[in-house]
């Protein structure tokens, strides 16, 4: 009964914020009766898919229509009032508030996305334990396989697509600790980072995502062969492979069906799209495909997946969303779910995914794109993630050296078995 009045939530503060992605979030404040307090943002992606929770703006001219004070409004409306009194210890009661009047006010995703992950802090503040710990209990104890972005860019082939995808990254997988895997990734893109400056005279960027611009590449095959290229020059051969977040949709034109200038500037159809993927997995280090193909083309994935021995992840394609998730299942489309929080709306919503996930055998790879920030590194070890978008290195690497540290001797590294695939599977 003390914990329970102590995490007795008092006062919810909304305000409208900027965010990473360069345009405004909703941020939440959560305090409860013994004094804890945490916030949490949620804000939209670069690549965000048809199927995600709807979230509320402002509209109109002022922030790119992208303003979120309306979300902020509402909340304040109907949300923060039902809330009061409730305890933030208690994260499925919070949640079911929060998806009832989501569903009945029209309450944006993004308000009850922010409030939801602001409870969850506040609740583990409140009991005094880790987020981690608070999440997944005594169990938690697996860092994740990390990894570092190393090259996006936008109209890279000068075709008038917007989208600063695919975006490549490092991912450090063979190793014995997560301390081991940090530093390959540390020297790698110190190894990365001079190729990039010596072949294209390009400065790397402080996140990893260094822009190609447009004119400097006809295909991206120079990017694999440079990023394989660095993988060896480090030693690092069969430990670190290649991720890419192809985000499809992008270039997907649902009227043809043809895929226009991905990877390349030749149009593909979805069995040419395949193919081309599955040559590029044989001759370039990957071992991580996100949303390869149309993010409601379950049948195609799931030609790609049975022809492959790699991760296939499905973040447009599963938006989060257990009914999604539960459509790959049926068809074998990916074997591993991006976790985005923001794409669903609650944390509840989100275990509710994950367990279905782990149920039948995929994999979950938390994503900290959508303004989770540093609390994505105690989501991996609260589920036992297998591996986890970026986030090897900065401060996402500082905060899973400290979770190392302190689970001491319990702390797991997932190495190699972290991946889906049966290149990866325990034998």
């Amino acid at each position: 009964m003390r914990n329970q009045c102590k995490s007795e939530i008092i006062r919810i503060q909304m305000r409208q914020v900027y965010s990473e992605r360069r345009h405004p979030g909703v941020e939440a404040h959560v305090f409860t009766a013994g004094g804890a307090h945490a916030s949490a943002i949620c804000t939209a992606g670069v690549s965000v898919g048809t199927h995600e929770v709807a979230f509320s703006y402002d509209g109109g001219d002022k922030w790119g229509g992208k303003g979120v004070m309306r979300a902020v409004q509402e909340a304040d409306e109907y949300l923060v009032p039902a809330l009061l009194g409730e305890d933030a210890a208690d994260q499925q009661s919070v949640d079911e508030i929060l998806i009832d009047l989501r569903c009945q006010k029209k309450a944006g995703g993004n308000a009850t996305a922010a409030i939801s992950a602001a409870v969850l802090k506040a609740g583990a503040e409140a009991l005094g334990i880790p987020l981690y710990r608070h999440i997944g209990g005594v169990r938690a104890t697996t860092l994740p396989v990390p990894g570092i972005g190393i090259l996006g860019g936008r109209r890279r082939y000068n075709d008038g697509t917007l989208t600063n995808k695919p975006s490549y990254s490092f991912l450090a997988y063979d190793f014995p600790t997560f301390s081991d895997a940090s530093y390959a990734l540390w020297e790698l893109q110190q190894h990365w980072s001079q190729a990039l400056m010596k072949r294209f005279q390009i400065k790397a960027a402080r996140d990893g995502f260094s822009d190609i611009l447009p004119g400097m590449l006809e295909s991206d095959r120079i990017i694999w062969e440079m990023a394989a290229e660095s993988i060896c020059a480090c030693g690092y051969e069969g430990k670190v492979g290649l991720q890419v977040d192809a985000a499809s949709d992008s270039y997907y034109n649902k009227d043809t069906g043809i895929y226009c200038g991905l990877f390349n500037g030749e149009p593909r159809d979805r069995d040419a799209q395949i193919e081309f993927l599955l040559d590029m997995i044989q001759k370039y280090p990957f071992v991580c495909l996100e949303d390869p193909l149309y993010e409601d083309d379950y049948e195609g994935t799931a030609l790609l997946t049975r022809q492959t021995d790699i991760q296939i992840v499905g973040d447009d394609l599963f938006t989060t969303n257990s009914q999604r998730v539960k459509e790959g299942i049926r068809t074998g489309a990916g074997n591993t779910v991006l976790l985005k929080v923001n794409q669903i709306g609650t944390i509840s919503e989100s275990l509710e995914m994950i367990q279905l996930a782990y149920e039948n055998n995929m994999g979950v790879m938390p994503c900290s794109s959508r303004g989770e920030g540093i609390a994505i590194c105690d989501y991996c070890v609260g589920i036992n993630a297998g591996s986890v978008r970026e986030s090897g290195l900065g401060i996402f690497g500082n905060r899973f050296l400290e979770i190392e540290a302190e689970l001491g001797s319990k702390a797991r590294f997932a190495g190699k078995h972290g991946l889906r695939g049966s290149r990866f599977a325990i034998h």
